[in-house]
């Protein structure tokens, strides 16, 4: 499906050493912000006390949220549990209160606009869980580096799986230089945001070496440079249509999925846009600079004397 078909192909790697460099600064203030800076951490990291209480009916969370953040909270966290009538809530660690403390201010807030809520259960999270979530989460982020490397390597060529790589982590880490560089809050939900990134950034990526696969195999006296700029232009209705419904859905989570889809959307918003950029810019230049070629990808099949040879495509 396309909504138009662009003619004559767009010299996309004439620019690709200067949007390149603008990459690599890109990267490395992301990187400078993230070791200098740090993240600011959840409660689902950092340890803290978590609450959950019980309504008569159906409680908004919204109201739950006001209240708690009446009581001078901001790094805090509202949401359902099991029914409408149930909320969890996680308040991060505070300096001379327990969490017995800290949990009988809020259920006296909370009972004085609703009288009948009830507790049902106070636990404190030390931080050592959230020490093991970080361990898990970076093991996790590995996997999936790993597991897209192998399978590109499979599928593709050895210069396309570390070009690939490349690019989806240089998504990653600007994505993490985003959150570092505002202080925005890094939860278990961003962490979901940043590994789904990976899936869809790579996805792209196979889109334009797919048809860059293919343009070699059609396009047998051009050069290398030709061939990925005609493949890049043959996919842009794609990727305009893909990203496009994409981001719509993104963005109606930005803005009406309130606090809890917040900075997940918004880890999502940056990767679907840097993911576009890098499977064009940075995946495609840094195959053609590793000197990827036709017989790469095409190989001839070497008949006996007297048959014509033939080519077959790999992957």
């Amino acid at each position: 499906m396309e909504f138009f078909r662009i003619h004559r192909t767009i010299p996309f790697m004439r620019h690709a050493v200067v949007l390149n460099l603008i990459s690599l600064i890109t990267f490395l203030l992301a990187v400078f912000f993230i070791v200098t800076r740090g993240f600011h951490l959840s409660v689902e990291f950092t340890g803290g006390t978590v609450m959950e209480v019980t309504y008569p009916q159906s409680a908004q969370v919204e109201d739950v949220r006001g209240i708690v953040q009446s009581l001078n909270y901001t790094d805090f966290q509202v949401q359902h549990f099991g029914t409408s009538r149930d909320i969890m809530i996680r308040l991060p660690v505070r300096e001379g209160q327990t969490s017995a403390a800290q949990s009988e201010i809020v259920l006296k807030a909370l009972k004085a606009q609703q009288p009948d809520v009830e507790l049902r259960r106070v636990e404190f999270v030390g931080p050592q869980v959230g020490e093991e979530l970080v361990h898990n989460g970076m093991m996790a982020l590995l996997f999936v580096v790993a597991g897209i490397m192998i399978y590109l390597g499979f599928r593709f060529e050895w210069k396309f799986a570390v070009a690939g790589v490349i690019a989806n982590l240089h998504d990653v880490v600007i994505i993490l230089g985003f959150f570092a560089f505002f202080q925005w809050e890094f939860s278990l939900a961003v962490l979901a945001g940043v590994l789904a990134v990976l899936g869809y950034s790579v996805n792209e990526s196979v889109v334009i070496m797919d048809r860059i696969r293919e343009n070699f195999r059609k396009q047998r006296k051009a050069e290398v440079r030709e061939i990925i700029d005609s493949a890049i232009t043959q996919t842009i209705s794609r990727t305009i249509i893909t990203h496009g419904s994409t981001q719509m859905m993104v963005l109606s989570m930005f803005f009406f999925g309130g606090p809890t889809l917040h900075y997940f959307s918004l880890a999502l918003t940056i990767g679907i846009w840097f993911g576009i950029y890098s499977s064009v810019f940075v995946a495609a230049a840094l195959a053609m600079w590793l000197g990827v070629k036709r017989e790469d990808l095409v190989k001839p099949v070497i008949k006996k004397e007297g048959e014509d040879s033939t080519e077959i495509e790999l992957g």
